[in-house]
């Protein structure tokens, strides 16, 4: 068995407007959409430079976070400029969770929200540690 892709696939309650959002906060592109004969998004890619991104109208038994108080699982991007990053997924709607700073474990980052539920954590590389240097450092965030 060899796995050949792997990609996020992001139901939304307006994948129209989900993606009108991508397209504005990231730079993207849109590849592919295919929609059902009530116009709804079954099937939506965008490009995110070398990332592909699927999104969909919520329904067929998928919900969208909005419809379940939320999502479990955040979309955690590298990038080499947090907060150009940040700005942008700020002015085409997203909202901050927690803003974009400096973390001990070498890093500059924060997460958003974007105005469909999903989140993204946002991470730029400051220092080049070991997994050793991270731990200790990740460890004094949470000291008391």
């Amino acid at each position: 068995m060899t796995i050949q892709a792997m990609y996020p696939r992001l139901v939304v309650s307006d994948a129209a407007k989900a993606i009108e959002f991508y397209l504005a906060a990231f730079d993207a592109k849109e590849t592919e959409r295919y929609t059902n004969p009530a116009g709804k998004i079954v099937h939506a890619e965008v490009r995110i430079g070398d990332i592909r991104i699927a999104v969909k109208d919520e329904g067929d038994g998928d919900p969208a976070p909005t419809s379940i108080g939320g999502s479990p699982v955040i979309m955690a991007i590298e990038v080499d400029d947090a907060d150009a990053v940040g700005a942008s997924m700020e002015r085409a709607g997203a909202t901050v969770v927690y803003p974009i700073q400096d973390w001990e474990y070498g890093s500059r980052g924060g997460r958003l929200a974007d105005p469909f539920g999903h989140l993204w954590m946002i991470s730029q590389q400051l220092e080049d540690l070991t997994p050793e240097e991270i731990q200790r450092r990740t460890d004094t965030m949470y000291d008391t």
